[in-house]
């Protein structure tokens, strides 16, 4: 077929067809859907999305009503009869236990190349791009650098996908307190801080799939987003001067980074609330998802580990008691708490559940 008129529209209805099928799949319950993705990695990654799903639904008690997917097209590479574009899909499911409903809602990012043979275009390859199980994806780091002294640091979001740190004039929307000791919302001197819990899931509610201008935003987001919240319904920072302590944001200041690991990263925020402290955010570990409350945090260890690298917040509950969760990375809202619809999850994730002191 002459390149003249190999049209556009064709690999757009060859996206939205896909994209179709997928979401039928998830409505349906069935993975016959799922044999008009012709790439079989990405179609054994969907079906083993579906299969948990579908096992988490029938043991829960829920039913999937209605799904709808809105789709965007953020970039294109290539062109002729080899194209590939980023798009993202904005999944909205109504989900139904014991006779009352709730809207999920997650944005998912995925490349996808299309080839135009045999008189159409078919997609050839397509894969996730962040993801709650994403790894380091930035370039290595020098061997001086100091941020090196942090273990277990390959989530580490060094370098902001987005540089949208608070100006000079902006700083009051972020930072509370004042003086040498009350810098940064933190008085060593000052008790009784109550969590306010609903200005944390306001918070959660606002920005989930938005980023907030008054922070840096990262292309791993999920610890700095959960921090956010934490801090929205007053809890104060801890701030230590030192990365590898405390619990801490203060920006991009003369082009270095600012914050704590515990600020931003996974596997940091499950370590500081893990140690017991008098006094600043603190937390009680919890053995079930049952014992949360709004506002209290989820860490999920995908490989059963011992290293965290998703963090959510409990943002609403099933009909059941149940937590769902909001999160970033993966933009979600009012997400089933297991992720078991993650592709990062595996047969050895393990999850902490850690309830944030009701006072500081």
């Amino acid at each position: 077929m002459p390149e003249s008129i190999i049209r556009e529209a064709d690999w757009k209805n060859a996206l939205f067809a896909y994209v179709s099928s997928v979401n039928e799949a998830g409505l349906r319950g069935d993975d016959d859907f799922l044999s008009k993705v012709k790439d079989p990695a990405h179609r054994r990654r969907l079906s083993a999305r579906l299969s948990e799903s579908l096992r988490r639904e029938a043991e829960r008690g829920i039913r999937v009503s209605r799904s709808e997917v809105r789709t965007r097209i953020e970039r294109r590479f290539g062109g002729g009869k080899d194209v590939a574009v980023d798009v993202s899909m904005h999944v909205v499911r109504t989900c139904e236990q014991r006779g009352i409903s709730w809207q999920e809602e997650r944005v998912e990012r995925e490349r996808i190349r299309f080839v135009f043979a045999a008189g159409r275009w078919e997609i050839d390859t397509a894969e996730p791009l962040a993801g709650e199980g994403m790894r380091r994806v930035h370039a290595p780091v020098p061997e001086d650098d100091p941020e090196e002294l942090f273990e277990r640091r390959d989530a580490m979001p060094s370098v902001p996908l987005i540089h949208v740190g608070p100006q000079r004039g902006n700083r009051s929307k972020v930072y509370a307190g004042g003086g040498p000791d009350g810098a940064y919302g933190y008085d060593p001197y000052r008790r009784g801080i109550p969590y306010r819990r609903a200005e944390a899931v306001a918070y959660a509610e606002r920005w989930w799939n938005e980023m907030n201008p008054a922070y840096e935003g990262f292309e791993v987001n999920c610890t700095n987003y959960v921090s956010q919240c934490l801090f929205a319904g007053q809890a104060p920072m801890n701030y230590t001067g030192k990365r590898e302590s405390g619990w801490w944001y203060k920006g991009r200041l003369n082009g270095r980074e600012w914050w704590s690991f515990s600020w931003a990263v996974a596997d940091g925020l499950q370590r500081f609330l893990s140690l017991p402290r008098g006094y600043g955010l603190r937390a009680e570990a919890v053995d079930s998802p049952d014992w949360l409350q709004l506002g209290d945090v989820i860490c999920y260890d995908w490989d059963g580990y011992g290293r965290f690298g998703h963090n959510t917040i409990v943002t609403a509950f099933a009909p059941d008691g149940t937590p769902l969760v909001n999160a970033n990375t993966v933009s979600s809202r009012h997400r089933y708490w297991d992720y078991r619809d993650s592709y990062a999850w595996t047969g050895k994730t393990r999850y902490r559940f850690f309830h944030i002191a009701d006072e500081f």
